[in-house]
């Protein structure tokens, strides 16, 4: 989601930390910025070990185009400019420019240039589901990986994975965002509740001692103990006010309903043929189960809870310390130091024997329709490469590399006064949702009219008692569909 590069500040200073030794919202102009390497500076970047000469022909000329995932805030394209000016510095034999066109109108923009045949070479930063707004129009990178032997084995096999697609390797990983299940551990001491799991596949340990399934049965139950009123009544106690409430036991990530959904299953809406609805049933089953925990159980926020300033005025409930359990991605630690101090993170709940954390990553692609390939794959390594601490620093992205994520780990201890147990969320990454929730669907904007934040279903669902979510899943379906259809 392009939000989350402008809301990510404990994660920025975090990985500024991290990269100290290395080297550093609001939109700028409405139109594009072609940006030229300055003398201005010198580079702060690594130089890698490009051609020595300017081939006879004079360089090729790359342009690389910003901003269809976020990157387009003023410190940012500064330091987008230096890697800019250090890659040219080291490469003789590429001209490298940089066109920053505000988030805003960076989708139409891109979409203009691709329509015309004056498409740039490299695109990004993008999430996934920024990119699969221009599905098709990814240059497979199998071959070039294979062609200059470019090391995988860097990477999570499971963050590699998310971009190999029916039309090939679409991408390499860059930045990622692991999902975990943050809690207050003091509001399961209040209780008397054990701690939720930390490792996956561990058990969960009740107050009589007995063991059961870390899964999303538990969760519920749990949920209810831990959401309390004004009197102090826990929503299974007789005389619990659902009117009055002051603490609550569990809140999804509820951006958008495709990853909401994705927490119990991975899966897509768009069936293998583009054009056909599908609602997945894990994604149809946990629509169902946050439904009831918002309307039987009262442990989840209804719409107005979750809208009003008063009692949600920092973007996520969990922030108020006010939520005992709650879904999110690596991300959003720029806020949860509002929760206190007694917060950790614990493994995602099962649902039916099988584990889903949803997750989000941000990379750089290359279009199919450049004239250079090669070229346009050399630089696409050196972003990835000799530039990524630069630019992970500026975007406040976790790195995908793994020999990097015990620094970014520690970076990130160092903003909070407890210890955290962070590798809960590197566990994450082998539970990522293949495929992804952002994948590619037909009309990507509109149909998250219907399910993205804000959209449709998911405020008429979090707003609406008494619903029949069968039908109401149904009525998603083929309002989805008719969209689709018109868009053909």
């Amino acid at each position: 989601m392009s939000t989350r590069l402008f809301r990510v500040g404990s994660l920025i200073a975090a990985i500024a930390l991290v990269f100290a030794a290395c080297g550093p919202s609001t939109p700028a102009s409405s139109s594009p910025v072609a940006v030229a390497p300055s003398t201005s500076s010198a580079p702060t970047t690594e130089p890698s070990k490009g051609p020595a000469t300017v081939p006879p022909g004079g360089p090729v000329e790359i342009r690389w185009f910003c901003c269809i995932g976020g990157g387009d805030a003023p410190e940012q394209t500064v330091v987008e400019k230096k890697v800019v000016d250090a890659f040219n510095a080291s490469h003789p034999n590429i001209h490298l420019t940089f066109e920053a066109v505000p988030y805003a109108g960076a989708n139409a923009a891109l979409a203009t240039e691709i329509g015309s045949g004056n498409g740039p070479d490299i695109v990004g930063p993008a999430g996934i589901g920024g990119a699969n707004a221009f599905n098709g129009q990814w240059l497979d990178l199998a071959p070039l990986i294979a062609s200059t032997n470019y090391d995988l084995s860097g990477f999570p096999a499971d963050a590699v994975d998310i971009y190999k697609l029916s039309d090939g390797q679409l991408g390499i990983p860059f930045a990622i965002y692991p999902s975990a299940l943050f809690y207050k551990k003091s509001l399961f001491d209040e209780a008397g509740l054990a701690e939720p799991p930390h490792k996956y596949g561990d058990k969960y340990t009740m107050p009589d001692g007995s063991t059961v399934d870390w899964n999303y049965d538990t969760a519920a139950n749990l949920a209810k103990i831990l959401t309390v009123d004004k009197a102090g009544k826990d929503a299974t106690q007789a005389g619990f006010d659902p009117k009055k409430i002051v603490q609550w036991g569990f809140e999804p990530q509820r951006d958008d309903l495709r990853g909401l959904g994705a927490y119990f299953g991975a899966g897509k809406l768009a069936a293998d043929d583009g054009k056909t609805v599908q609602i997945p049933d894990a994604w149809a089953a946990g629509w169902k189960w946050w439904y009831d925990r918002i309307w039987k159980d009262h442990s989840s926020m209804t719409n107005a809870q979750f809208t009003s300033r008063d009692i949600n005025p920092k973007d996520y409930p969990f922030f108020t310390g006010k939520i005992a359990m709650s879904e999110n991605f690596l991300w959003s630690t720029y806020g949860v130091k509002d929760a206190g101090d007694d917060w950790n993170l614990a493994a995602i709940p099962s649902f039916n024997g099988q584990t889903t954390a949803a997750f989000n990553a941000d990379t750089f692609r290359i279009l199919k329709a450049t004239k250079h390939p090669n070229e346009a794959f050399e630089v696409l390594t050196y972003l990835l490469g000799d530039a990524s601490a630069e630019l992970l620093t500026a975007y406040g992205g976790f790195p995908a590399r793994t020999a990097e994520q015990p620094a970014a780990l520690d970076a990130l201890q160092a903003q909070f006064t407890q210890t955290i147990d962070w590798q809960v969320a590197v566990d994450g990454v082998q539970y990522a949702d293949n495929p992804n929730f952002e994948s590619y669907m037909p009309a990507y904007n509109e149909t998250l009219g219907l399910v993205g934040s804000g959209g449709k279903y998911l405020t008429k669902w979090s707003s609406t008692p008494g619903l029949d979510m069968d039908k109401e899943i149904q009525s998603l379906k083929t309002e989805m569909q008719g969209i689709w259809d018109k868009a053909k």
